[in-house]
């Protein structure tokens, strides 16, 4: 029996699409000087929306492809290659996320590491959040298979779980329960950018268009896929505009169920634009599945070249807010630019050792 995927070229699309928002995102606020950034602005209003739906899109589609794959072997979960992969991946993201932000650039001495780049270096970032996701979805399906549970119904109470209690994790102070090297991982009080609650969420969600796009071969080439998704999608950000109105509950993180639900939404409502995008396409240019090939070399070299590491300084180091908005747009697309043509130099050097393997 033949397990090779059908490819789904809105998921390509969506891969590439993803990390090169990130490599903007990152880019811009790193050069754009604060006078520039004018919240009268309808432009820079704009900026900032897509900026807050650049890391859910990032995780929801790690979410779907990772599931995806690992539906499509319908082998029992130990005899499941993709959760080896799975477990491997989770170790690899984590381990990156973490060198990242190696506070020292000795492995062994760390008398000079002050409190603060203890705190920066063991906060939780995008790779430490998507690993873990993972590590989450590994873990639901595992339960699901063993207790005969429906995944649908798994991965939603999973990615619920995560969303509905966010609010009332920032009110617990972790750090006095927990290590700082835990705590981080449940709050932002400590540095964390994208703790569990409730950015796992999003990576659990996408496990479940995975599930279903898994259990439904080739659902992805109608075009009523993609109406279904825009129903859900549109139904979140209306959902959305209710948590923001009605106040029916106690939100203390700035009206908490509207961002989630503003975001998850919007995350869905572009799955729905690019999956009937790609309904009119036969095949997408091998840049573009490269790139999507290719998104933690992408996020972790751009990182660098930006923030720089315990090795490397970074480019804001000497830049950071100190440009116009044309250089900060130029510097933008100059990254990524640089970093397709990264992408396509390693494909080609890859393409090149199979030749030599082969002998032609």
């Amino acid at each position: 029996m033949n397990n090779s995927p059908r490819r789904i070229i809105y998921l390509d699309l969506m891969r590439a699409l993803a990390v090169l928002m990130m490599v903007e995102g990152h880019t811009t606020d790193t050069f754009l000087a604060d006078q520039f950034r004018n919240p009268d602005s309808w432009l820079y209003q704009l900026w900032l929306i897509k900026r807050g739906i650049t890391a859910p899109i990032f995780m929801f589609t790690s979410g779907v492809v990772f599931t995806y794959l690992l539906k499509l072997q319908n082998k029992p979960f130990w005899e499941n290659p993709r959760v080896y992969k799975g477990f491997r991946r989770f170790i690899t993201l984590v381990v990156i996320g973490y060198m990242l932000r190696f506070p020292t650039h000795s492995f062994v001495d760390f008398q000079y590491v002050s409190l603060k780049q203890w705190y920066i270096f063991f906060a939780s970032d995008a790779l430490h959040l998507i690993g873990f996701g993972l590590l989450f979805i590994l873990i639901l399906e595992y339960f699901s298979e063993t207790l005969k549970i429906n995944s649908y119904a798994v991965f939603l109470s999973g990615a619920l779980f995560f969303f509905i209690i966010y609010p009332y994790t920032e009110k617990i102070n972790w750090a006095e329960i927990l290590p700082v090297p835990l705590a981080a991982y449940f709050y932002h009080k400590t540095g964390s950018l994208f703790p569990f609650f409730p950015w796992a969420g999003y990576v659990i969600s996408g496990a479940l268009l995975g599930s279903y796009l898994a259990k439904n071969p080739n659902v992805f080439t109608s075009p009523r896929f993609s109406r279904n998704l825009m129903i859900i999608g549109v139904f979140l950000l209306i959902a959305a505009h209710i948590f923001n109105y009605i106040n029916l509950f106690d939100f203390t993180q700035n009206n908490a169920y509207y961002y989630i639900s503003l975001r998850l939404g919007s995350v869905i409502l572009l799955n729905s634009i690019m999956s009937y995008t790609a309904l009119r396409l036969d095949t997408i240019p091998d840049i573009v599945k490269w790139v999507g090939r290719h998104t933690l070399v992408v996020y972790a070299v751009h990182v660098i070249i930006l923030y720089g590491s315990a090795w490397v300084p970074g480019l804001n180091a000497i830049f950071a807010k100190s440009m116009n908005l044309y250089l900060s747009v130029c510097c933008a697309i100059v990254m990524i630019v640089a970093m397709i043509i990264m992408v396509w130099g390693i494909e080609k050097y890859k393409l090149t050792l199979k030749r030599e393997v082969a002998g032609t």
